[in-house]
């Protein structure tokens, strides 16, 4: 008898490796029928309410209406870029999007490699046209021209300040540098203070509010009255502060008065970039076959005033639009370089 149970029990489990082994592990992306895309954060988390959130919020939108398969892996370490890339890839993933500049060269080099895959980098400006590879970049000087504009006709002490992650990222460098030229442009004698993660390695310059916080209190205690937080996790250190300060605050990346509610009765308004509407359209001209090669510039400009809408004067709109206009049409220039000056 304990022979015969012994015998069904193998007979059982063999069976059921059998049913484990045929059923299928996830849609084959393999088949033209199936659009996978995959994104790779920088380091740090999909819900980080700033930058790797609005690319999340992009892919999300291309599952829900382009019906595309999605998936995500979240980078702890640096070191690991290239491997988290290959797990897409060598999965016959259609699009991976990896996000933020330091994952530049990673996502070149694995363009080369798949060249059967089409790779998106946000924040990644193109040097070289590869055939299946597409950066998308942003004026982001443009925006922070608008964000230092709108602190500088709203601050009341004379002086403003900026907390971001590392200049060593372009994309910040131009936010902090469009902060402060358009401060100046609408008060010459305005004070700005913009200070830069830098004394930290690439993997803590943006996931560190600790120190965003910090650091705008310590402006703030100076007689600071407007505070932008640029930079991640960091900058989202400096909302929070300003918030608990009673100062006024400007966001980054995406309208930060919906992601971060903690600093709500802060946020006079966010220097956004258009991430989310510009990883969808690219994801939906890559599924037609459509997708462009080399560098694709979304668009920017300031969130919603919110809460403050009704306090803002009118003036000031109406300057804001005009500032806003001519960055547009080429009148009025921010004059920051595209990164920081080699000293």
């Amino acid at each position: 008898m304990y022979k015969k149970f012994g015998l069904l029990l193998v007979v059982l489990l063999l069976a059921s490796s059998v049913m484990t082994a045929c059923k299928p592990a996830g849609p084959d992306c393999s088949k033209a029928d199936v659009f996978c895309v995959g994104l790779v954060t920088d380091v740090g988390k999909v819900d980080d309410k700033s930058f790797n959130q609005s690319a999340y919020e992009g892919l999300k939108q291309a599952e829900k209406e382009l019906g595309a398969t999605v998936k995500y892996i979240e980078t702890t370490d640096s070191k690991d870029y290239a491997k988290n890339i290959d797990t897409f890839a060598t999965a016959k993933y259609d699009v991976i999007i990896t996000v933020g500049y330091n994952l530049g060269e990673a996502t070149v080099a694995a363009a080369k490699k798949y060249p059967s895959v089409k790779f998106l980098g946000i924040d990644q400006f193109q040097s070289e046209a590869l055939p299946n590879a597409v950066g998308l970049i942003f004026d982001e000087d443009k925006s922070g021209f608008m964000a230092g504009a709108l602190a500088g006709l709203m601050t009341k002490t004379g002086k403003i300040g900026g907390v971001l992650g590392t200049d060593a990222v372009a994309p910040v460098w131009k936010f902090g540098e469009g902060y402060r030229a358009g401060a100046l442009y609408v008060k010459p004698d305005i004070e700005v203070n913009v200070i830069y993660h830098n004394d930290v390695g690439f993997d803590k310059t943006f996931i560190d509010p600790e120190w965003g916080k910090t650091t705008a209190v310590s402006m703030i205690d100076k007689g600071v009255d407007v505070v932008f937080g640029a930079g991640g996790k960091t900058g989202n250190g400096a909302l929070g502060a300003a918030a608990e300060k009673g100062v006024m605050a400007i966001g980054v990346d995406t309208d930060q008065y919906l992601t971060v509610t903690e600093a709500q009765k802060a946020l006079i308004s966010s220097a956004m970039k258009l991430i989310v509407p510009g990883v969808f359209d690219l994801l939906k001209l890559a599924k037609d076959g459509k997708m462009p090669s080399g560098n694709y510039v979304g668009l920017v400009g300031l969130a919603p005033f919110h809460d403050y809408d009704a306090t803002i004067p009118a003036e000031v709109k109406t300057k804001l639009q005009e500032i806003d206009k001519g960055l547009k049409d080429g009148t009025i220039k921010t004059n920051v370089p595209p990164a920081k000056p080699a000293s």
